[in-house]
């Protein structure tokens, strides 16, 4: 059975255990490398949410991720507002798979 996962600031993760997600807190960068490797190896990851505020800071990490698993990984926005994120990495994928870049500027 795949398992999901909410990875970043504790206190930004925590409702997602009320709805059958397992919690990975973490503060700085390095560490969501860590983890994000470490889930990556797990066969049973499927989802894997991570805050757009730990992501904006390691963006090999969450390329490494994609590469080694066939789990989906989602960036999340807080309520701190949207670094817009997710919506660079949504527009390279478009971007990579159609040859144009569709979804235009910021």
């Amino acid at each position: 059975m795949s398992k999901a996962f909410a990875v970043g600031e504790k206190h930004l993760i925590l409702g997602f255990k009320g709805v059958g997600f397992e919690i990975v807190p973490i503060d700085d960068s390095e560490k969501l490398m860590h983890e994000l490797n470490t889930l990556s190896r797990d066969p049973e990851t499927g989802l894997v949410l991570v805050t757009e505020s730990m992501a904006k800071d390691a963006p090999k990490a969450i390329e490494e991720f994609r590469g080694r698993s066939s789990a989906v990984l989602t960036i999340i926005p807080t309520h701190e507002g949207s670094k817009h994120v997710s919506f660079q990495e949504m527009r390279k994928s478009v971007e990579r798979s159609l040859g144009i870049d569709l979804l235009g500027k910021d």
